[in-house]
């Protein structure tokens, strides 16, 4: 018997899916093309500390949460696809910003008050833009009786452009300077923009009593434990990505992306319930334990392998642990809990890894180590079986 209820295969039947996931992923894709590139940008052009170099690259994961309590009144007051694209025209002029900063525009100003600002802003509109794409639009293209197999597919896409992002950014570098790959992201956004608008979206009456503020579509207080747990994970990966500024990893981590999609489907498909998450954690700690005996050849390749198989395979199961948390009618808010706390935890962990370990990736490493020891620890102690006994489905 299937414990898991597991998707048997991802969505290939719905044309304006595929249009909403791909440019799901094109946003994520752009909002990751900073993160190898700005804190040292800002460090060695700008001539920032590390500590406010982390400040800017960490504030979209605690600027995501600004815009969440009106997105339920946003989708209802106004049409739900053009709230989506007008956050993407923002996150576009965010981007661009940054470009005139590298220009020389805001140096004068304070590059750092500048720079922050705008990732403030950037970060907000990319909250409330993944948010409407996930919890409602996304949604919205699928036959009720699919939605968490299209919920599961289109994380997917999102999980995928953790590592293509980077890896763009810094496969673009050697024939671009900074400004012109932030161009290049906010070239992604307006890609993604074209992509949602060729998809019809029915006007769709609001509810009688509409609030301006809510925690409808945005945090799912029933999750409180999975969230601080999958934070917990998602802070080891930004340590990591601190200390790693090579295509190479990045395009590694895919593979590992891969290859946890195929375990799911695979090994994971009859498994015990438990063993999925237990897995993902083992692997990346067996990552981290091969990060510190050294950094030869054989290293460089299996560290990504095992952290991107790890984290997709932890990833993917916490997301159905989101949806079956939650009653039928608030499905989005899981997703957009699940978001929030996959981009705080990271967020978390790029902070720390820039503001307190620039140049001891030792330290980095032990933390990240430290970190997901205690998030096993939650999950076998504590969350999973408060997940079992609070599930909805």
């Amino acid at each position: 018997m299937n414990t898991q209820n597991t998707p048997v295969h991802v969505g290939l039947w719905h044309r304006d899916f595929w249009l909403l996931a791909v440019a799901s992923l094109l946003v994520t894709t752009a909002m990751y093309l900073p993160l190898p590139l700005l804190p040292r940008w800002m460090m060695a052009v700008c001539g920032c500390t590390p500590v406010e170099a982390a400040v800017c690259v960490a504030l979209p994961g605690a600027s995501a949460f600004l815009l969440g309590c009106f997105c339920s009144y946003l989708v209802q007051r106004y049409r739900r696809n053009h709230v989506c694209v007008y956050s993407l025209f923002a996150i576009a002029m965010c981007f661009y910003c940054l470009q005139f900063i590298h220009r020389g525009v805001g140096t004068a100003l304070g590059a750092f008050g500048f720079v922050a600002v705008v990732r403030l802003v950037q970060g907000a509109m990319f909250g409330l833009a993944q948010m409407v794409l996930s919890s409602t639009l996304i949604i919205d293209t699928c036959e009720s009786f699919r939605r968490t197999e299209a919920n599961y597919s289109a994380a997917w896409f999102t999980r995928l452009a953790l590592s293509f992002g980077p890896m763009l950014a810094l496969a673009l570098l050697p024939v671009m300077d900074f400004g012109s790959v932030m161009v290049v992201g906010a070239m992604l956004c307006i890609l993604a923009v074209i992509l949602i608008s060729a998809v019809k979206f029915p006007f769709k009456a609001p509810e009688d009593i509409v609030r301006h503020v809510s925690a409808d579509r945005f945090f799912l207080p029933q999750g409180k434990w999975l969230f601080v747990n999958l934070l917990l994970v998602t802070a080891a990966v930004g340590l990591v990505f601190s200390i790693n500024g090579t295509a190479y990893f990045y395009g590694m981590l895919s593979v590992g992306f891969v290859l946890s999609l195929l375990a799911a489907r695979f090994v994971f498909a009859n498994a015990e319930l438990k063993s999925e998450a237990v897995t993902g954690m083992a692997l990346m700690m067996a990552a981290l334990l091969v990060l510190l005996a050294g950094n030869d050849d054989t290293a460089s390749s299996l560290v990504p392998v095992l952290m991107g198989c790890g984290m997709g395979i932890v990833g993917s199961r916490f997301l159905l642990f989101f949806i079956k948390l939650s009653p039928h009618c608030r499905r989005g808010t899981s997703q957009s809990t699940y978001f929030l706390a996959c981009e705080s935890g990271l967020s978390v962990g790029l902070f720390l890894g820039y503001g307190f370990f620039y140049g001891d990736s030792h330290g980095a490493v032990m933390l990240s180590l430290v970190l997901c020891c205690v998030a096993l620890a939650m999950y076998v102690v504590f969350t999973h079986r408060w997940y079992v006994k609070h599930k909805n489905r």
